[in-house]
């Protein structure tokens, strides 16, 4: 399997690692920090010459995992997590147990992905929808997958740059659930990744109006950036990264760099990501440290200004 994978960057000698590694996934086996981990396991473990174990820790959206990264102590454990694990979580949970700036060492971001902002095929498209939605007012709904979900922040941080827009968030337990509002026409618009929105879109059942990111993405080529629609500056994307606690040794962190960054560029790995609805996108740990802050700035506005919170 790792074969077909890619092949791994030369194994350099060092003295990290000298046992195996664990990557701590804060989602149950399926979700996309746990599929992301998976992919990049064995040839990790092959480039290093250790075993490298995915282990599983769901609850409080990816928060107990990340916390759990935090504390470890054997220098062998990393973690993949998601952008409100770093950024919205301290914001929306006043008594978070870590503090994103200060307890974990930055990797490198893994993947990324635009959201797509998707309704109904028989609405009006591009500029013209948007402009239905401020006729519309609060009469329309829109939805997402809960409370303080990057679904739910970006369409308010979508309202902020497109005034007049006035849907009323409506929560659900998961995108298939959105979807199927979507389909029977309880909510008029929603925030999908392009896994979720791909099918929909290509069976002609939704349709796409614009995506979150400055251009277009090769994970939607059919879609445009909502800057075309007239929403601009507006960049939300979901991405993984990998990160490990700050105790984490140097020649851990070196080591990791350097095979990372090869193996995120091989067109294995790169299509097995793309095929599960990501772009590789690594990045050096000062990168991921920048997107982080800009993000959470983003989001300290839009979550102080509606006043959202969760405990």
């Amino acid at each position: 399997m790792a074969a077909a994978l890619a092949q791994p960057p030369a194994r350099i000698q060092t003295t990290w690692p000298t046992r195996p590694v664990r990557i701590v996934a804060g989602f149950t086996g399926g979700s996309s920090p746990d599929l992301v981990a998976r992919t990049l396991a064995e040839p990790l473990a092959q480039a290093w010459g250790q075993p490298v174990i995915v282990e599983n820790r769901p609850g409080a959206s990816g928060n107990i995992a990340t916390d759990y990264i935090a504390r470890a102590t054997d220098g062998y454990t990393l973690g993949i997590v998601i952008n409100g694990n770093l950024t919205s979580a301290r914001m929306l949970y006043p008594k978070l147990p870590y503090d994103p700036a200060k307890d974990f060492a930055y990797l490198s971001l893994l993947v990324t992905a635009p959201l797509a902002l998707v309704t109904q095929t028989e609405r009006p498209a591009g500029a013209a929808f948007l402009a239905a939605a401020r006729q519309a007012g609060a009469v329309w709904n829109y939805g997402s997958v809960g409370v303080g979900s990057i679904g739910h922040l970006g369409m308010e941080l979508l309202k902020s740059k497109a005034p007049g827009i006035a849907a009323v968030h409506i929560p659900f337990q998961g995108n298939p659930q959105v979807v199927t509002a979507l389909l029977a026409g309880q909510i008029q618009m929603a925030l999908l990744p392009p896994a979720i929105a791909a099918p929909q879109l290509k069976a002609g059942k939704l349709q796409a109006i614009g995506l979150t990111s400055p251009g277009r993405s090769a994970l939607l080529p059919g879609v445009p950036p909502l800057a075309d629609a007239g929403v601009r500056d507006f960049d939300l994307q979901v991405w993984n990264a990998l990160l490990g606690p700050a105790r984490l040794p140097a020649a851990a962190r070196q080591r990791i760099g350097a095979v990372l960054a090869p193996l995120l560029q091989a067109p294995q790995v790169r299509q097995r990501l793309f095929d599960q609805g990501w772009q590789a996108f690594g990045s050096s740990p000062e990168g991921m440290a920048e997107r982080v802050r800009q993000e959470t700035a983003a989001l300290q506005r839009i979550i102080t200004a509606q006043g959202i919170h969760l405990e």
